[in-house]
């Protein structure tokens, strides 16, 4: 299993059973708000817009909030949101990715280089590890009554490169230029994602002894704690060891 697949398998546990799920709510709301700025209110032309309720309805927001935060996006006197990223390494050289959106951001541009500061880490120039991620279109689709073997062929005429399936849930990796296509063919096979979106993937990975990795984690969930970051992306080894500890 690769290790962004197991990094969003501890992610989709963890916010079911604490009480993070305000905050991955209000990372959502913040999506579509956006979403609907930038493209409108019908999904159906706007298929960033798409995505978002689509991963609203995947950790089970409630239709209300859903409206209200398309609301939000059409109100002229709401905050208005600038998207950046920020690039550097955590504690052992872990290359650390964020994506933010943040209606501050120098507020943003603080925090971040205070986390990096304070753990062991170093902000580096954009674009600085742009040799180390690639872009990836990444589903998680819960199996439910799927037949494993029917589907991964749907998702290979759709252009799946790689396809997991770990504890009921389909991780569908799709090349960036990919994406579109097969949310189109999960929306014709009328299946809903409980996630979706263009994620980082790292092309190769660094493996820490486990005092190592334990000081580059509490710096990535720092960011995952942050308001303002949308998406954390890393490359460090999650190894048994460390997966036991998490």
């Amino acid at each position: 299993m690769s290790g962004h697949s197991k990094w969003s398998t501890i992610k989709r546990k963890k916010g079911g059973i604490d009480s993070k799920r305000s905050k991955v709510f209000s990372k959502i709301v913040k999506e579509i708000t956006v979403a609907v700025k930038e493209g409108g209110t019908d999904p159906d032309s706007n298929p960033r817009l798409r995505v978002a309720i689509a991963n609203a309805k995947g950790v089970s927001m409630p239709k209300d909030n859903i409206n209200r935060a398309i609301s939000k996006g059409t109100d002229k006197d709401s905050a208005s949101f600038i998207e950046c990223t920020f690039e550097g390494y955590a504690n052992g050289g872990v290359a650390v990715f964020l994506e933010a959106t943040t209606d501050n951001q120098q507020r943003t541009i603080a925090n971040v280089r205070s986390y990096f500061n304070k753990n062991n880490g170093n902000l580096g120039t954009n674009g600085s590890l742009s040799f180390i991620f690639d872009r990836k279109g990444i589903f998680t689709i819960p199996q439910g009554t799927l037949d494993a073997d029917e589907f991964e062929m749907e998702m290979i005429e759709a252009g799946a490169e790689d396809m997991q399936l770990e504890e009921g849930y389909f991780t569908v990796t799709t090349a960036m230029e990919n994406f579109g296509t097969m949310m189109k063919k999960l929306e014709a096979l009328k299946i809903e994602p409980e996630s979706a979106g263009l994620q980082r993937i790292p092309k190769e990975t660094t493996t820490l002894d486990l005092e190592s990795a334990r000081k580059a984690l509490k710096l990535i969930e720092l960011f995952e704690e942050d308001d303002d970051i949308q998406a954390v992306y890393h490359n460090l080894e999650l190894t048994d060891e460390l997966m036991e500890l998490l």
